[in-house]
Order: C-alpha cells, then sequence, then structure tokens
C-alpha cells in the first residue's frame, strides 16, 4: 500500500507499498479560512479545491495543540502533547515547543509512526520542518525515518552567528548549509526557493520508492507559510492577499504537482492523502504574513476555534466517494491510527492512544464513532471539550495584559467580553458552553439557566471526569533551554567549515509567556 501524507504545517507525509497509497499533505499555520472550498474569496488554491471535490471534506478537523511543535508531535504518535510529553510545566496553561536553546525534544519512550511502519516493509521520509527537537538524539533518523531533508526548526533569522548560529538545513544525518546562508530567503522581497526544492525532494523520494516497488511514507513539511513568509519568484506578487496568499499559492501548486506525480505513477488509487495544518492561523501576523481562520474565533496560541480547527481533506480515488462532507468530529492524532489501519498494522497496545481509526468514515462503512470528544489543551491544562456541537470553557486565556499591551493580540477585532481574556479564568464550576452549529464564533454562551446548558453539562461533564481519571502526564520535554545546546556545530559542519564555537553551558528554566 501506497501511503501519502501532506500535512499543512507546511508539511507532506507520503506512504506507499503495493498495497494501498496513503498521502496526507500539510500546511504550517494555514487557516481553516485560508482555501477556496471554505469561501476564500482570493481563490488561491484551485488545487486543494479540486482535492476535496475529488475527495472527502473534514469541517470539523482540529489540530491537538495551538502551537507547532506540540501539534506535530501529537500527529507522529497519535497521542496528545500532555502524555506524550510535548509540554511545559514552568507555569500554568502555557504553549512551548522547540526553539533552538531548547534543551528536550522527542521522548525515547514514545513510538512514533515511521516506527510502526518499518513493521511492514515501509521506506519513511520527512521534507522540511522537524521541530521535535534538534539534537543528535532527537533528530528523524533516530526516529524511525529513513531520509530527511530540511531543517529543525522554524526559518527565524538572520542571525550573526555570535550569539545565535543560523538554523541549519539537513540532508539526512548531516549539515548542507544554513538558513540565510546557504539556503537564501530574502525578508525584505519574500523570495526564497525553499518551496520549490522541497517539492522536488518529494517527488523524487515517490518517484525512487515506486520505481523500487517499495512501499513509502513521506511526510511533505513546507514551512512558508509561517512567518516569515516567503515565496519563490515566480508566484511573488500574484496573489490578492500579500505575499503569505503567495506563499498559499505556490503550497497550493506544490500540492497539485504532487497529485500529479501520483497520476503519471499509475498509483493514485493505491495512494491515500490527507491534507491538514498543525495550528490556526497566526492573526499576530497577519494580513501581511498571517491568514484567515474564516468565522472563527482567534488564532495560533489559543485555544479558541481559530487556534484549533484545521482545513482537513482526505483523498484516495476508487475508494473516498467524491465530493463528500464529513461533520465526524476528528483531529490530527486520528491520523496516526488510521495510517496504521490502511497498512494493516495493530497500533501499540502498551499505552493509552488518543487517534482513533477514521476508515470506517472515510469508506462510509457504519461505526461507533459519532460522540467522540475532543480535547483542547494549553501546555498542562485541559481548556476545553467539544461534545457534538457543543463546547465547553474550563479556562479561558488569549493573552496577558503585559503582552497585550505591547501589541501582542491573537484575537484582533474579536474580543468577546469574558471570553477572550487576559487573565486567566477558570470556569470549572459554572463553564462556558457554546452551540457551535448556530455559534461558531463563539460569541454567544448559552444561558446557565437553560434547561440546554444543564442537558450539555449532564452529558460533557462525565467525560471530563473519565479523561482527567485516566490521565498519566508525561515527563515534560519542554522545560529546559540553554544557549550551548543551540545549532553551533552540528553533524556534518566540519566538510563545509561551517562550525561555530560552542559556549558554556548556563542551563535555566525557558519561559513561556503565551
Amino acid at each position: 500500500r501506497y501511503f501519502y501524507f501532506v500535512s499543512t504545517y507546511a508539511a507532506l507525509l507520503c506512504f506507499g507499498t503495493l498495497r494501498p497509497v496513503n498521502k496526507l499533505t500539510s500546511a504550517l499555520q494555514m487557516g481553516w479560512g485560508d482555501l477556496g472550498v471554505f469561501g476564500q474569496p482570493s481563490k488561491e488554491t484551485p488545487n486543494l479545491d479540486a482535492m476535496a471535490a475529488q475527495g472527502m471534506l473534514f469541517p470539523d478537523f482540529y489540530t491537538a495543540n495551538p502551537l507547532c511543535s506540540p501539534s506535530r508531535a501529537a500527529l507522529l504518535t497519535g497521542r496528545l502533547p500532555v502524555r506524550n510529553g510535548f509540554y511545559t510545566t514552568n507555569a500554568h496553561a502555557r504553549n512551548a515547543y522547540t526553539p533552538q536553546e531548547i534543551v528536550g525534544g522527542i521522548s525515547q519512550d514514545e513510538i512514533l509512526l515511521p516506527q510502526m511502519l518499518k513493521k511492514k516493509g515501509y521506506v519513511s521520509k520527512i521534507v522540511g520542518k522537524w521541530h521535535l527537537g534538534h539534537r543528535p538524539q532527537y533528530l528523524p533518523l533516530e526516529n524511525g525515518f529513513d531520509e530527511w531533508f530540511g531543517a529543525p526548526n522554524c526559518h527565524f533569522g538572520p542571525y550573526n552567528n555570535s550569539n545565535r548560529p543560523n538554523i541549519p538545513m539537513y540532508n539526512d544525518s548531516e549539515m548542507l548549509g544554513r538558513y540565510y546562508e546557504e539556503f537564501k530567503i530574502d525578508k525584505k522581497t519574500g523570495e526564497s526557493n525553499l518551496t520549490q526544492i522541497y517539492l522536488l525532494e518529494g517527488l523524487d523520494f515517490i518517484n525512487r520508492q515506486t520505481e523500487a516497488q517499495r512501499p513509502f511514507f513521506l511526510y511533505w513539511a513546507a514551512d512558508a507559510t509561517h512567518a516569515p513568509v516567503y515565496a519563490s519568484k515566480r508566484f511573488l506578487g500574484k496573489s490578492q492577499r500579500g505575499r503569505y496568499g503567495d506563499a498559499v499559492m505556490e503550497l497550493d501548486y506544490s500540492v497539485g504537482q504532487i497529485l500529479s506525480k501520483l497520476y503519471s505513477l499509475g498509483i493514485e488509487n493505491n495512494t491515500f492523502v490527507f491534507f491538514t495544518s498543525d495550528n490556526g492561523a497566526a492573526l499576530i501576523s497577519a494580513p501581511d504574513e498571517g491568514g484567515s481562520n474564516g468565522p472563527f474565533l482567534c488564532g495560533k496560541q489559543t485555544t479558541f476555534e481559530g487556534g484549533m480547527r484545521e482545513p482537513a481533506i482526505a483523498w484516495w480515488p476508487g475508494h473516498i466517494e467524491e465530493g463528500t462532507v464529513s461533520f465526524q468530529l476528528a483531529n490530527v492524532m486520528d491520523l496516526f491510527t488510521t495510517s496504521l489501519a490502511l497498512a494493516g498494522i495493530s497500533p501499540p497496545d502498551d499505552r493509552i492512544m488518543d487517534g482513533l481509526d477514521l476508515t470506517p468514515v472515510l469508506l462510509n462503512r457504519p461505526h461507533t464513532l459519532h460522540n467522540r470528544p475532543i480535547f483542547y489543551y494549553r501546555g498542562n491544562e485541559l481548556m476545553a471539550v467539544r461534545l457534538g456541537q457543543y463546547k465547553a470553557h474550563y479556562w479561558t486565556w488569549s493573552n496577558s495584559w503585559m503582552e497585550f499591551k505591547n501589541g501582542i493580540n491573537f484575537c484582533p477585532g474579536q474580543e468577546v467580553p469574558g471570553v477572550t481574556t487576559h487573565t486567566q479564568k477558570e470556569h470549572t464550576l459554572q463553564p462556558i458552553i457554546f452551540h457551535l452549529g448556530r455559534d461558531p464564533g463563539e460569541k454567544f454562551p448559552i444561558s446557565v439557566l437553560t434547561k440546554e446548558y444543564l442537558d450539555v453539562l449532564s452529558r460533557i461533564s462525565p467525560v471530563v471526569e473519565q479523561h482527567k481519571n485516566n490521565l498519566v502526564p508525561g515527563l515534560p520535554q519542554l522545560n529546559m533551554c540553554d544557549v550551548a545546546v543551540m545549532n553551533w556545530a552540528p553533524a556534518g559542519c566540519e566538510k563545509l567549515g561551517k562550525c561555530l564555537k560552542v559556549p558554556k553551558s548556563d542551563p535555566w528554566k525557558c519561559d513561556w509567556p503565551h
């Protein structure tokens, strides 16, 4: 089976064999409202819109965290970040990720999707951003992947290589160069060829594995839609939304090229493709370098709908009925379990798995997934729970007053009194409940005096209680930082003359303001 997985955190996952192919495509912090099929008027996504017309659209699909690193860890482990360790306990309900000063990374106790796929002989590759730790033991080839072309961290920079090194780009286990040096990103014009380089790497991998008749899994993780946003010269200035729209157009083009490659190789009927995102659009970067979350409240960093509801499309010609829409509640962790099911592999039985098998939904078979809950975590705190059309907030917080007054706003133009709070507000005794069908923007809480409120609370409360009683948090991996662990001297730097002096170790507890 060929399994091809393209993920919207600017990520693409591909997995294939002579049995079915599964493909999932994902872009970095693209919002629900960035796709034409969800109403984006600028029409920058003809290939993704066509993919939806040929497959199944999921309007109620979620990430596992409103930030990049934890959601990627959840995708590849099938487990909530609070279970797999991709969270912090340095402060309450804080988002944490993997900047290059982070000491930790993906726990060696976790089992990643490519490690499981090896049981059936799959060859796995990641193209693009990894973001699960940059120290040697945390890199992709130490965690089940056979090949890697990309970077361990975000493309922030440029840096002077004295106080902070530029981020390295890797080919498998050795660096090829660094962002802003060998791999150019012009922050003034927004020009960079990185998405095209990533596209060619993905196409080459598909070609090689198909020619060798090997099952494959490709995780394609381009990051052009993450600030600083970039696009190649061919796409710059072409959209109606400026540089961000240009990056979306190039990502859409790349997805189209990958789908065309599957057709040209005659493996489209053996390939399952899924497109989604790691978190909602970063409204703090909008409008120039941030996207749209459609009708939903707020964006990246928050557990409101705009931060965690994602665009999602499943594609598998000859198997998924064309032009279908599923309102099944689903999340990125389901892709772990679903991928294993398609490959004929049982999930690990020595741990709690949060992902469910979506194959009955995809193939229109009877199932019992209708009443599954969605859990909204921010760091170590369960902020909200969705059950059916109802969402109950047990904590609310956008960001601190201090940050807000300094111009950091995760909900620009969307302040909802008592909901988008700038202090952490607990509502455990009387959660704020919304009906997301009638009120997708979370603006009109259901009155606590109504029968509807009491009925919903009676159904959601046992779900929350059971979840908390069964929760065994993993050891937090994102608590400690140290300048000495930055990308000063990655493997392969000696050959290139790119090694930098490593400073003295001076660890500290990371400060996570959000």
